[in-house]
C-alpha cells in the first residue's frame, strides 16, 4: 500500500478551494431560496417560482464553480486530498440537498398532499440524497492513491456512474422549465420518477464523459467545431430548453452506450459458446 505524506495530503491551496467555497455558497443559497419559496407556497403571499429559479441558477453556479475547482487545481499541480474531501463535502449541498429539497417542496408539496403522498415525497427525496452521497464517496475511494481501482482502469477515463453534478442539473433544469410555464405542471409528477432513474445511475456502473481530456491542446474535427458553434447559439436564443435537452443527452447517451455495450458482450458470450 502507498504511504501518504500527511503534510502533502493535507495541504490547503487556495484558488482551487476558493472555487469550492464558491460551490458551497451557491449550494447554501439554493436551499435558503427553496425554504424560503415553500413558506410562500404555504402563505401564498408573493412568487415562490421565482425564488425556486433563482435556487436553480445557484445551482448551475455551483456546477460551474465545481468544474473550475479541479480543472484549476490540475492545471496547476496543485492536487490534494484535503481538496477531493472539501469538493465532495460542497458537491453533497448543492448537488445532494438543494435538488431533493426543490422537488420536495415544489412538486411534492408535502405541506398540501395527503398522508401517503407525503412519505412518497420524502422517500424519493432521501433516496436521491443517499445515492448522491454514495457516489461521492465511491468516487473518492476509487481514485484515492492509496487503491488500485480495476474499475476505474476498466472505465478509460470516464466517470463510472452518472455524475452527481449532471444529476443535479438534470433535476434543476427541468424545474427552471417548469416554473416558467404553468401549464406544464401537470406533467411535474414526471420529475420524482426521473430522479428515482437518476438515483440509479448514480450507483451504476454506467459509464459517462468525463471531459477532463479536454484543454487548450485538444483538437476537433471541422463539422464537429461547427456542430459546437450551433448548438452554443441555440442555447443562447433557447436557454433553458437548450439545457434541459442538453443534460437529458448527456443522460441517456451514457446508458443508450451501456446497453449497447451489453449487447456486444453477450453477442461475443454467445458466439464463444457456439464454438464450443
Amino acid at each position: 500500500m502507498v504511504k501518504l505524506d500527511a503534510s502533502q495530503a493535507g495541504k490547503i491551496y487556495l484558488l482551487p478551494n476558493l472555487f469550492t467555497a464558491g460551490n458551497l455558497f451557491f449550494g447554501f443559497l439554493a436551499i435558503k431560496n427553496c425554504i424560503q419559496a415553500s413558506h410562500l407556497m404555504m402563505t401564498g403571499d408573493g412568487n415562490p417560482n421565482a425564488l425556486f429559479r433563482q435556487a436553480v441558477l445557484f445551482i448551475l453556479g455551483g456546477m460551474l464553480c465545481d468544474g473550475l475547482d479541479g480543472r484549476v487545481a490540475r492545471l496547476g499541480g496543485r492536487e490534494s486530498l484535503f481538496g477531493k474531501e472539501f469538493d465532495s463535502i460542497a458537491d453533497i449541498v448543492t448537488f445532494g440537498i438543494a435538488p431533493a429539497l426543490m422537488v420536495l417542496f415544489l412538486i411534492l408539496n408535502p405541506e398540501q398532499n395527503e398522508e401517503y403522498y407525503t412519505k412518497a415525497g420524502f422517500f424519493i427525496a432521501f433516496v436521491y440524497l443517499l445515492c448522491a452521497g454514495v457516489r461521492l464517496a465511491r468516487f473518492n475511494v476509487i481514485t484515492h492513491p492509496a487503491v488500485r481501482s480495476d474499475k476505474l482502469e476498466k472505465a478509460e477515463g470516464d466517470f463510472l456512474g452518472l455524475p452527481v453534478p449532471a444529476a443535479a442539473g438534470m433535476i434543476a433544469t427541468i424545474v427552471l422549465v417548469l416554473t416558467k410555464h404553468d401549464a406544464l405542471r401537470d406533467y411535474a409528477l414526471v420529475l420524482p420518477v426521473l430522479m428515482l432513474l437518476i438515483s440509479y445511475l448514480m450507483i451504476s456502473n454506467v459509464r459517462y464523459p468525463s471531459f477532463k481530456k479536454i484543454d487548450w491542446q485538444t483538437q476537433i474535427r471541422f463539422t464537429t467545431f461547427v456542430g459546437l458553434l450551433v448548438f452554443g447559439g441555440l442555447a443562447f436564443f433557447t436557454r433553458e430548453y437548450a439545457l434541459v435537452l442538453g443534460f437529458l443527452a448527456y443522460l441517456f447517451y451514457g446508458l443508450g452506450r451501456h446497453l449497447l455495450r451489453l449487447k456486444r458482450i453477450s453477442a461475443k458470450r454467445s458466439k464463444s459458446a457456439k464454438q464450443v
